[in-house]
């Protein structure tokens, strides 16, 4: 079995300024949205868009501002109320509390949603054909958020086999190996379902399906990967076997195949 590696989480120290390796993978992620939705521009529809409506480079920009905007407070929020109700409801001032961690994918996702609404509604854009532009772009930035939970030794997965050739001992994850979840995550919530949507992006669509197909992707590869990853250990597994993490991803998938099949239906 392995060892997790004792990363120091500041990847770089000059005098009184830290920068940590997590800040560095939000980089990353923010370069690569600015890179593929530059890409982006260049295809269909986007590329044929003229008038109020027409897509450019600041457009690209504006959207990774309030994307990161609906991530930090759509993904506090959803953790407060997702995971920890009851103690945010006694403790109210300390949902502001962001520097002491907590923070929930499905309800950063809800916080993006409405960022994109507000977006489309500013400049004159339908408001899924936003959310197709962004859909491709968004794997890699998880895949990124991925290795940094790896590099600090956090989330990991639930125990394995002593035979699994990867399992992995972490720092305050008792003795016995475990599944690296985090790797498992980089691998199909990012790199694998970054190729898939990209490749489907690329052909003519009918407006709303990238989106479906990566609400679909996503809370299926989150499914799968939920159930090698330790659940929280406040609310540990849940009814019918399943954590809070696959509860939350059964209307994402239920909501993919739904809106797919309405924009098919609507284009005849």
């Amino acid at each position: 079995m392995l060892i997790h590696p004792e990363i120091n989480p500041v990847a770089l120290q000059i005098g009184p300024l830290a920068v940590h390796w997590y800040g560095l993978t939000y980089l990353a992620a923010f370069g690569l949205f600015m890179l593929l939705g530059l890409r982006r521009l260049r295809h269909e529809p986007f590329v044929a868009v003229r008038g109020r409506g027409a897509w450019k480079k600041q457009d690209v920009e504006d959207i990774l501002f309030m994307g990161v905007m609906g991530v930090v407070l759509g993904g506090r929020v959803g953790y407060c109320l997702f995971y920890k109700p009851l103690y945010y409801l006694a403790h109210p001032l300390e949902i502001f509390a962001v520097w002491q961690g907590g923070m929930s994918f499905h309800g950063g996702m809800l916080g993006v949603i409405v960022a994109m609404v507000w977006f489309a509604r500013s400049r004159g854009k339908p408001w899924l054909q936003v959310a197709d532009f962004v859909a491709p772009c968004v794997p890699t930035g998880l895949a990124a958020g991925r290795l940094g939970n790896f590099i600090n030794g956090e989330l990991w997965g639930r125990v394995s086999s002593p035979d699994l050739p990867w399992g992995m001992v972490f720092r305050g994850g008792g003795d016995l190996p475990r599944h690296p979840s985090q790797i498992y995550q980089f691998l199909l919530e990012g790199l694998l379902l970054f190729v898939l949507l990209w490749l489907y992006a690329r052909k003519p669509r009918q407006v709303g399906q990238v989106s479906a197909a990566f609400l679909l992707g996503y809370g299926v590869f989150r499914f799968i990967a939920e159930f090698f990853r330790e659940p929280d250990a406040h609310l540990g597994i849940l009814s019918l076997g399943m954590s809070m993490g696959q509860w939350l991803c059964v209307p994402m998938i239920l909501g993919g195949v739904g809106l797919w099949l309405w924009a098919e239906k609507a284009s005849k």
